[in-house]
């Protein structure tokens, strides 16, 4: 039997297996839950509460897919030169690849699920609504 976790072994990470931490982090649009951080990738769910915005804002590095749990969501994406709207439903998924400009406003009170890289604080806010801007502050 091969132990993944076992470092005699090729394709081992050097990480135990086993629970891990989870934590919630307050936004002023509403809070995220990160269920998985590791050195590779990242999983949270984003709670957007109805008629709040995320900042405008793109990744250096950071590539990620979000997918819409439950809710109505506006997702401005940069196709082109401008933002153009697209309407999320709930069960639609979206793309984002590094410097794509985007930005999410919930219509209604909004659960998205998000796995990205593990580039955390790779943000460069544009615009934000709650004085956010060119910071990477919660």
């Amino acid at each position: 039997m091969t132990d993944i976790n076992n470092p005699q072994n090729p394709g081992s990470t050097g990480a135990t297996s086993g629970r891990v931490d989870v934590r919630t982090v307050p936004k002023p649009w509403g809070h995220e839950t990160i269920w998985a951080h590791t050195d590779r990738y990242v999983g949270k769910i984003l709670h957007i509460k109805a008629g709040h915005a995320l900042s405008v804002q793109y990744h250096n590095a950071k590539d990620e897919t979000v997918h819409l749990l439950s809710g109505e969501l506006v997702y401005r994406v940069q196709l082109g030169e401008s933002l153009e709207d697209m309407h999320l439903v709930a069960g639609e998924s979206f793309r984002i690849t590094a410097h794509t400009i985007h930005q999410m406003e919930a219509i209604t009170d909004c659960d998205v699920l998000e796995a990205s890289t593990a580039e955390l604080d790779d943000v460069v806010r544009l615009s934000d609504r709650y004085g956010r801007e060119g910071t990477s502050a919660p």
